[in-house]
């Protein structure tokens, strides 16, 4: 079982390297065309139905690209679709959701002292809420308030700060901020496959009938892609947001989430400016500095803390390494090595949250976070960051031989 977890790690490893290329690829793509729009000219010698034109030069040539509303006269010999940039981008996450948070249920997704639930009925919620989500809002992008962008966005706003909320009060901060996230990218990525390309599908179709396609598939299209430029920067920060406890574990974590959305506002704002050619408004990142120096204060109100977990109250899986009989050394060289960080107050000099929101106080902390010690201190010297505590190889060595002995006590019951 030991192995098992090593395995895990790599596994979990590659497909965060994957979710990362593929986000570049659709976010990359997605900022470009978005620009690409924007920046269009209109001028005379265009052909029969193009909007605009631009000018661009890159990589040592010239490129020369037209737009059309609707679509041109005859179709294209070869036409490239931009699809699966998004599609995998939101498998590989899914999939990274699925190895980290539902495999280790117990440890990332569920904290019992917020919603004391099982695992299955956990993952469920997660799964549901990414569903309803995206339901939700295709069926408001669909209703007679769809026909404003602007009052659509508002109410989609207010919508996803209610997630937050509601996020975190059924998961842990770490999960309720991933969630949040992902609830995003699920209605972005759900645009293109159930929006965005059926009505591209439709023009073109239409196009080789010899039919004349209707614009409005086209309208609606760029209303989605307007709603996933806007989402786009947000959803950045979720994901990442696993890493700053500051983020996700205070008490107004919340509050924290309904101010990154509007920077991703802000932000965006002055990116669509520039490229449209409208100016510079440069009040935007007055305003986006002004949000975040705000949420660094909201991030100075900790959380409160529960009470303490009893390792009786651990699921048998991870109360056996409490159980171990390696395991009463071990806790005094975590004690000894890691507490001074992993604590819910640090005494290591600059640190005000334990990093990435993990204690290691009690039996219960350690014990539940088993498979993170022995692969940040065991198998490997992550931890602690540059040995600062001079953690010795013996300790090492006794951490890798309780989590390897408990492992394999579970494979043999």
């Amino acid at each position: 079982m030991y192995e098992f977890a090593i395995v895990w790690e790599w596994l979990a490893f590659a497909v965060r390297w994957l979710h990362v290329i593929t986000a570049i690829a659709w976010i990359g793509s997605s900022f470009y065309f978005i620009a690409l729009d924007l920046g269009l000219v209109k001028r005379p010698h265009l052909p029969v139905g193009a909007y605009g034109e631009e000018w661009q030069v890159h990589g040592g040539g010239f490129y020369h690209i037209q737009k059309y509303l609707v679509a041109p006269a005859s179709m294209p010999e070869h036409l490239t679709w931009f699809k699966w940039e998004s599609y995998a981008t939101w498998l590989s996450g899914f999939t990274l959701l699925c190895l980290v948070y539902y495999g280790g249920a117990d440890l990332f997704l569920i904290d019992r002292h917020v919603l004391d639930i099982s695992a299955p009925a956990a993952i469920a919620l997660s799964i549901a809420s990414l569903a309803i989500g995206w339901i939700f809002y295709d069926l408001l992008c669909k209703s007679p308030l769809g026909k404003n962008t602007w009052v659509l966005m508002g109410i989609l706003y207010v919508a996803l700060v209610a997630m937050a909320w509601g996020y975190l009060q059924i998961f842990t901060g770490r999960a309720a901020f991933l969630h949040l996230g992902a609830f995003t990218a699920t209605i972005m990525s759900a645009n293109v496959f159930f929006i965005i390309m059926p009505n591209q599908r439709i023009v073109v179709a239409d196009l080789i009938a010899g039919r004349t396609p209707d614009p409005k598939y086209g309208a609606i299209a760029k209303q989605r892609s307007l709603h996933n430029n806007y989402l786009t920067l947000p959803v950045i920060f979720f994901m990442l947001s696993n890493h700053y406890p500051l983020a996700f574990a205070t008490a107004h974590s919340w509050i924290i989430a309904a101010l990154v959305f509007l920077m991703g506002v802000t932000i965006r704002h002055w990116f669509n400016t520039t490229h449209a050619r409208k100016g510079r408004p440069t009040w935007t990142w007055l305003a986006t500095v002004l949000i975040f120096i705000v949420i660094m204060w909201l991030s100075t109100s900790p959380k409160l803390p529960g009470a303490p977990e009893e390792v009786s109250a651990l699921p048998p899986t991870l109360a056996r390494f409490a159980a171990d009989t390696h395991f009463p050394a071990v806790r005094d060289a975590v004690s000894t090595r890691c507490s001074m960080c992993h604590a819910a107050e640090p005494v290591y000099e600059g640190l005000a949250r334990p990093p990435k929101g993990v204690m290691l106080e009690t039996e219960a902390e350690i014990a539940r976070h088993a498979r993170e010690i022995y692969i940040q201190a065991g198998r490997s010297h992550a931890m602690p960051p540059g040995n600062v505590t001079e953690m010795t190889a013996e300790e090492r060595g006794l951490i890798t031989a309780w989590f390897e002995q408990a492992a394999s006590a579970e494979r043999t019951e």
